[in-house]
């Protein structure tokens, strides 16, 4: 079974933020995203999730960054709540990022309560921002982002990312679709681990 090739003396707390940064820019389209996305002239745009956390276990399973990501997803937040506005977001990134080839999906983090419980039946607490979607995701070391500008968000840290442990959040509205997402991913990436986290419940940091 492939374990991740720790270098002699790496300890977890050493992952520098420039680290992950590196590593989600393997996948060229993801420096692609970060450069057009000021052209959109949204508000807080953030590229989230899978495209970033997959390019980091890839490339610690010495594979190609860009494998088995789907699509990529990018919050932003605007007032206006309505679908058109939304629409209307979808239709000019899709047009401005079309010569990627990749399925890309913009969501108005503003917007995501009023559908959310409809889609998924739960209800979905208020949010302040675009990043406080991020805190939510089903998997705690999934919980990252990165601006235009290159700033990471990972309120819960880097280091179970990178040692390849699973662990449910405490603050996602739907926690018992966790177990799905983990299986999930360690059907691609069997040496990742699902573990209990010791003290998850205390939030982003």
């Amino acid at each position: 079974m492939f374990s991740p090739p720790w270098p002699s003396g790496w300890h977890e707390a050493m992952i520098p933020p420039e680290r992950f940064i590196a590593d989600a820019l393997a996948n060229p389209v993801n420096g692609a995203l970060l450069d057009r996305l000021p052209d959109l002239g949204i508000d807080q745009p953030w590229l989230v999730a899978g495209c970033l956390y997959q390019a980091v276990w890839n490339c610690l399973a010495g594979r190609p960054p860009a494998e088995n990501v789907k699509d990529y997803d990018v919050f932003y937040w605007d007032e206006d709540t309505s679908w058109e506005a939304e629409d209307a977001v979808i239709r000019r990134g899709t047009a401005l990022l079309a010569d990627l080839g990749v399925e890309v999906e913009f969501k108005n983090q503003k917007r995501v309560p009023l559908w959310y419980p409809h889609r998924f039946g739960a209800e979905y607490p208020p949010v302040a921002r675009a990043r406080d979607g991020i805190d939510r995701f089903q998997v705690l070391c999934t919980c990252v982002g990165l601006t235009p500008g290159r700033e990471l968000y990972a309120p819960y840290g880097l280091e179970d990312l990178y040692a390849g442990r699973l662990a449910a959040n405490p603050a996602t509205p739907t926690p018992g679709r966790a177990l799905e997402k983990m299986e999930s991913y360690r059907d691609r990436w069997p040496w990742l681990t699902i573990a209990q986290r010791v003290g998850a419940g205390a939030g982003p940091r």
